[in-house]
């Protein structure tokens, strides 16, 4: 049985290797075109060939990530199809390798994909997007979400906070913040607009180039709007710098913890998490699609080959796996829009596609 699972393993790996180095540099090609229309332009002085080339390289990670189950698949249909085409698969059953042995073979090699996969996405891919997130700012411009920037908010004892960070510039600083104060009524306390701010060490900011306006208490017969312009000053606040990143950031680079710590913060203060619990559930769950790929790669083993048919069903492997990819996204959408469970919608491709996989699996035994 140890040499069945090292040719298994040896095989299927050099063969996901192959079709995921092909579509990472396919796709990293792709990436350096685009950057091209970015290198010597006015707005990006600086920004040339060999930065556009580290740009693209930190971008593999994200790539490697979302291709990964898509490549496990087709590598694992490749090395099926293979061995049922040379009759080797045949060999193996005449020896003793039951279907389901074979299926808990594969499970094993798709658990190390799964935990590659939650590696690559959990920890690479969200340090090198935002590394290259920042390489790029730094010859282009701030990081921004438009015109609008990005909304926080905070519930403190004493009042409520909403918070507006226009942008955050390549050295981590926030730019154009604003900070509305409110009493425990809803009424406007105070308005504070900042060039810039720091994060401090003790859960605050530190802003600068500060318009402070102060107005009347709610329900006093008389009062004056103070406008002060201090050079700094210290907000005390819990929102950290992860958090800022989190709104101004495409959810789908952040981390699983930091997805989760940003839920919380959204959950505490009153504001809808459906888009970001939607992300979360997905990062938990899509690693473990690299299990459902190598289910859905097993029954082509049990086909029928004739000389170069293989090649129509590796097709059909990509296919199947393009497919995966769309409905995840889909769903994803849909489910934003129309306000499903967050953790339904996110499994459910994943259901959808081992219930097809064990069905195909279980009738092509069954009909053998």
């Amino acid at each position: 049985m140890r040499t069945i699972r090292r040719l298994f393993y040896g095989e299927v790996v050099r063969a996901v290797g192959l079709v995921t180095l092909g579509f990472v540099a396919l796709f990293s090609f792709f990436d350096f075109v685009e950057e091209l229309q970015s290198v010597g332009r006015i707005s990006a002085a600086g920004y040339k060939i060999p930065q556009a080339l580290i740009y693209v390289a930190l971008m593999v990670p994200s790539h490697l990530y979302e291709l990964l189950p898509i490549t496990v698949l087709i590598g694992t249909i490749f090395v099926m199809a293979r061995f049922a085409q040379s009759s080797e698969f045949t060999i193996l059953r005449t020896s003793g390798l039951g279907p389901w042995r074979a299926l808990r073979t594969l499970l094993v090699l798709g658990l190390g994909f799964v935990l590659f996969t939650f590696a690559v996405g959990d920890y690479l891919a969200p340090l090198a997007d935002k590394a290259g997130q920042i390489l790029k700012s730094r010859f282009q411009g701030n990081m921004t979400v438009g015109k609008t920037g990005a909304w926080l908010r905070e519930k403190q004892s004493y009042a409520s906070y909403s918070v507006n960070v226009g942008a955050l510039s390549p050295a981590g600083d926030m730019k154009d913040v604003r900070i509305f104060e409110f009493d425990n009524q809803g009424h406007l306390v105070s308005m504070t607009d900042a060039k810039t701010a720091r994060f401090g060490t003790h859960a605050d900011w530190l802003l600068q180039q500060v318009d402070r306006t102060e107005f009347p208490a709610s329900g006093a017969v008389a009062g004056h709007v103070d406008r002060t312009f201090p050079e700094t000053l210290v907000w005390p606040t819990q929102v950290s710098a992860e958090m800022v990143a989190a709104a101004i950031l495409r959810p789908e680079r952040m981390g699983t913890i930091d997805l989760f710590q940003y839920m919380h913060h959204l959950q505490s203060n009153g504001q809808s998490t459906q888009k970001y619990e939607i992300q979360f559930w997905k990062k938990v769950f899509y690693p473990l699609s690299c299990l459902v790929m190598v289910v859905l790669a097993l029954p082509f083993a049990y086909l029928n080959f004739r000389a170069g048919g293989i090649a129509g069903y590796v097709f059909g492997g990509v296919m199947a796996g393009i497919s995966f990819v769309l409905l995840n996204n889909v769903l994803s959408d849909l489910g934003n829009l129309q306000g499903w469970q967050p953790w339904v919608t996110a499994a459910l491709p994943g259901l959808i596609y081992s219930m097809l996989s064990l069905t195909a699996f279980t009738w092509l035994v069954i009909r053998r």
